[in-house]
């Protein structure tokens, strides 16, 4: 009777208002700083944007490691779990602890993977279970990636263990982009890979450090064979992705139409 005497006033003494109502006050510390450091990085990410995937790298990680460290910090100082205390705690409630919070701990897990693995990085455009788009952030929990309709989806970061993604980018600014033309089988592809060069290169989205390709492949469309012409070349920032491809699909209709070329018919 004595010893669970002593073990209730162990934890009453653990879950004293003053200290519960500091460790909020300290945690709410952490989170203002996290979100000035936040709005200081996009700051950065304008003024240098070519340093735009590293800046935000750098916070992703700068977060993770102030919430995770920060808030096990904030904990040891304000309470200083005694030895005794840790016993008493550490049968039963670890174990319940355990299995309520084993798919969090997981996922936290996989987090730490992911942020030293690099599959893939903040700012990185990426394909998973039928989503693509760009991964915003690599939290405690999940990763949230906006897609180009403007949608942010959450996912858990196990689920990047087990699954496959692909990346466009890895971590570089620049990303190929493929834009598609289809033709008609019987026109001269010289000339047309001369007139879709000529639209790709003077792009103001385009990356010319990196090369840039026309290809040609006879595909069937509507019961017949067409060549479909696939313009592979850089865009300058992941972010111009669209802009890139609307670019070049407009003004590279407009000369195909200007010089003649006959596109794929319904008969």
């Amino acid at each position: 009777m004595e010893t669970e005497k002593d073990i209730s006033l162990l934890i009453f003494d653990f879950f004293k208002l003053d200290k519960v109502f500091l460790f909020l006050l300290l945690i709410g510390c952490i989170y203002v700083i996290v979100k000035i450091v936040t709005v200081w990085s996009l700051r950065l990410q304008t003024k240098f944007s070519g340093k735009r995937l590293a800046i935000l790298q750098l916070t992703t990680v700068f977060t993770f490691l102030a919430y995770l460290v920060g808030v096990l910090s904030v904990f040891y100082y304000v309470f200083k779990p005694s030895k005794e205390l840790l016993v008493a705690f550490g049968g039963s409630a670890a174990v319940a602890i355990g299995f309520a919070l084993k798919d969090l701990v997981g996922s936290m897990i996989a987090g730490f993977i992911l942020l030293f693995d690099r599959p893939f990085q903040v700012g990185d455009r990426v394909s998973f279970d039928g989503e693509y788009g760009e991964i915003r952030s690599i939290g405690l929990r999940s990763v949230r990636l906006a897609t180009l309709d403007d949608n942010l989806v959450t996912i858990p970061n196990s689920k990047f263990l087990t699954d496959i993604v692909s990346s466009g980018n890895s971590g570089a600014l620049d990303m190929m982009v493929v834009i598609p033309f289809y033709i008609s089988i019987h026109q001269d592809l010289e000339i047309i890979r001369k007139l879709l060069h000529e639209v790709v290169i003077t792009s103001r989205f385009i990356y010319l450090e990196k090369p840039v390709a026309v290809v040609f492949e006879e595909v069937p469309l509507s019961n017949q064979f067409v060549i479909k012409v696939s313009v592979k070349a850089y865009v300058l920032d992941v972010k111009f992705e669209k802009s890139f491809l609307t670019d070049v699909t407009v003004r590279g209709n407009k000369i195909l139409a200007a010089n003649e070329i006959k596109r794929p018919s319904n008969t």
